[in-house]
């Protein structure tokens, strides 16, 4: 019958609603916790199942998941005594701003730990004043029960190799601006960078 909600849907409905006692309660104790651990730690199972699932967890060999954290905030110039030398346009010390958001670097935070593995997604668990915390997907891409898996041996392929330091997970999509579409994103397809080039580009015909 309509109106009846599975578990996961009960699940989803509570992490909506951050600012309920049950999960300001939820979230307060648990970064206690997450602050008394390392700063990368493998989990035995998604801290939101729900949301690991939309993500493409599944709860099969080979799929693993481990939790980071990375530093909020704008990003401080390491430079000794705030000294830059060079032209003044580059002397800025504070104010900058990464260019990649907090959920790509936790990607590549993980993935450069486990090297073997292939970083599928990742979902937001928690944040305080100083770090903001994340579970990220793992692949094994060895693993027989993923090689023989049809819907998820696609990222064996090599291809596939560190996908979070080159922009091409979801978060890292948002980054790039690859969430836009249409005339919005024309601007930044296949990267900006592409477009940039291919725009101030001088193109002299033999015969002209």
């Amino acid at each position: 019958p309509a109106g009846i909600m599975g578990a996961y849907k009960y699940i989803e409905e509570l992490w909506r609603k951050k600012q309920s006692d049950v999960l300001r309660f939820l979230l307060r104790v648990r970064c206690w916790e997450y602050r008394q651990l390392s700063s990368i730690c493998r989990l035995t199972r998604p801290t939101r199942p729900d949301k690991a699932r939309r993500m493409g967890y599944k709860a099969k060999q080979g799929v693993v998941v481990y939790r980071t954290r990375v530093r909020r905030g704008g990003r401080k110039k390491q430079v000794p005594k705030g000294i830059v030398y060079g032209k003044p346009v580059t002397q800025g010390i504070t104010k900058l701003k990464p260019k990649r958001n907090a959920q790509a670097r936790a990607e590549e935070k993980v993935g450069r730990k486990c090297g073997g593995l292939r970083v599928l997604n990742s979902y937001w668990v928690n944040e305080d004043s100083t770090y903001k915390y994340f579970e990220v997907i793992l692949i094994d891409p060895q693993h027989p029960a993923i090689r023989n898996d049809a819907r998820m041996n696609w990222i064996c392929n090599p291809t596939h190799k560190h996908r979070e330091l080159r922009g091409l997970t979801s978060a890292g999509k948002k980054h790039r601006g690859l969430k836009a579409k249409g005339h919005l994103g024309h601007k930044r397809r296949p990267s900006e960078r592409a477009v940039l080039k291919k725009n101030n580009a001088v193109r002299l015909r033999r015969y002209r």
